[in-house]
């Protein structure tokens, strides 16, 4: 029963946190005094969410005093869930009391907004500059996560359990506090720096805000209808990509780049990945431009660097269209957003560990079946913190998870032609586009997307952000613990 009030005194903090972060919006009201009127849009949730939040934390204060009690993965998953499903719905409010968006539309935007997927159904060329914030805050805390967000603020007995039920996979530091106080320092730090070269070169201020917020988050909602690609600048281009690049790198290698330590950040076996992965695919996808859509080499590899920056770090900023892009094109734009960023970092997709893992575990398999002896040696591969062995349960929970994140990759891309009519290319794009959380459209997401669209979106956009097995954990606990209670009143009957 103690576990029970400690897992609610955890929530009403979270609750409280998720309403603090929707009275932050209001900022931006002095600088548009025009947009008063839609102060109360946030007012109502943020202060009922706080007030109710206040409540149930009240009740249980008294078991804050549990010292022993530490989540098990179905309870720390369970309360991962309930955290994001409520900022998925109490943030969907301000769009739907503005009269901005429908519900559906609402809690698409939201859900879109913290998974820092970046696929949106709103017209920004008519959004007031409260919600433009509002869209862009949404990644940029999304993109540290909740858990991270209540660590930062409040730190309880149960932070540790919670951050690694999260999908957190390092700890920078020997204290968990710590740790969060150092990846917000760094997200700080490169978010000043984005902004001030946005500013330097020429771009607006809000805008500048809002672009290295949705950057570093790897999350892509634009002040433009046109993204990136609106400002027809390299230099703001060249920012872009730094900082999606920044965004989809592991939390502990950005701290060893911070530190200095270069020669170590280039030995992470990630890192090198990532630069083959680029090296490899960037002449092929400028070749394939340039005999079909770009008359010159020049604009090939620009648009060719930049989409794949953008789609391999899932953050979903463009500088063109896709609907004249050939089928080779859209093609290898799929595989990256599918392959997606770094492991333990804001980005999506099924992750650069994983797929080298795959690709190594594969090159074991052929060396065992080839080779005289049947042994193969033991494998390492480098991280962060120095050398890992390549065992099998590693093995097994990399095949896993990239056998099921296939299953659900085709499944939502049958599913979207079914509900939209488009092609199945297209509906693999957009859905590839929701579970990696890219946020790259092929032009089927927009205002008009009719709602089984949006809701396949939306699930995949959920399952891409919470790492699948948190969310199926997760049900499953819940489940149980519903059917618990049945059963427990049942006999009490």
């Amino acid at each position: 029963m103690q576990k029970v009030f400690k897992q609610y005194h955890t929530i009403g903090k979270l609750m409280m946190i998720i309403g603090g972060l929707l009275l932050i919006p209001l900022v931006v009201l002095p600088f548009y005094p025009q947009e008063m009127m839609y102060s109360i849009s946030f007012f109502i949730p943020g202060l009922l969410s706080i007030f109710f939040g206040g409540m149930v934390g009240k009740r249980m204060q008294s078991y804050d005093r549990i010292t022993d009690f530490q989540y098990t993965a179905q309870q720390g998953s369970l309360t991962v869930l309930f955290a994001w499903a409520y900022g998925f719905l109490i943030g969907a409010i301000p769009f739907v009391l503005s009269g901005q968006l429908t519900f559906i539309q609402g809690v698409y935007e939201s859900i879109s907004g913290w998974t820092t997927t970046g696929l949106s159904v709103m017209d920004v060329s008519i959004t007031p500059a409260i919600f433009l914030f509002y869209r862009s805050f949404m990644q940029f805390c999304g993109g540290l996560g909740f858990m991270l967000m209540m660590i930062l603020l409040i730190q309880g007995k149960e932070s540790m359990s919670l951050y690694h039920a999260e999908g957190h996979t390092d700890r920078l530091m020997p204290n968990i506090k710590t740790t969060a106080q150092v990846i917000f320092k760094m997200y700080s730090l490169f978010l000043v720096i984005g902004t001030s070269l946005y500013i330097a070169f020429g771009m607006p201020i809000l805008d500048s805000l809002l672009h290295a917020m949705s950057a570093l988050s790897t999350g892509g909602f634009s002040t433009e209808v046109n993204s990136i690609g609106a400002y027809d600048s390299i230099e703001i281009e060249a920012i872009t990509i730094l900082l999606m690049i920044i965004g989809t790198t592991n939390f502990a290698v950005l701290l060893l780049l911070t530190r200095g330590k270069i020669g170590r950040v280039f030995k992470v076996s990630e890192i090198r990945f990532l630069l083959v992965l680029l090296l490899f695919s960037l002449p092929v996808l400028t070749g394939v431009l340039m005999m079909n859509v770009y008359q010159s080499v020049g604009e090939s590899a620009r648009q060719a660097i930049f989409n794949l920056v953008s789609a391999l770090s899932t953050s979903g900023f463009s500088t063109t269209t896709y609907d004249q892009w050939p089928a080779a094109g859209v093609g290898i734009m799929i595989l990256v957003m599918v392959i997606g960023g770094g492991l333990g970092s804001t980005a999506g997709g099924l992750k650069l560990t994983r797929v080298y893992l795959m690709f190594r575990i594969l090159g074991m398999n052929i060396k065992k079946r080839v080779s005289s002896t049947r042994r193969v040696d033991t494998a390492y591969y480098e991280t962060a913190q120095g050398k890992q062995e390549i065992d099998h349960d590693i093995v097994t929970d990399t095949a896993g998870f990239m056998t099921l994140y296939g299953l659900i990759l085709l499944t939502g891309g049958l599913l979207i032609t079914l509900t939209s009519g488009a092609s199945l290319t297209d509906s693999l794009f957009e859905f590839a586009s929701s579970l990696g959380t890219v946020g790259l459209s092929i032009g089927l997401t927009g205002p008009q997307t009719n709602n089984g669209t949006l809701i396949v979106q939306m699930i995949g956009m959920i399952l891409g952000r919470l790492e699948i097995f948190i969310v199926l954990i997760g049900m499953y606990s819940g489940f149980n613990h519903i059917k618990n209670k049945l059963a427990a009143a049942k006999l009490h009957d």
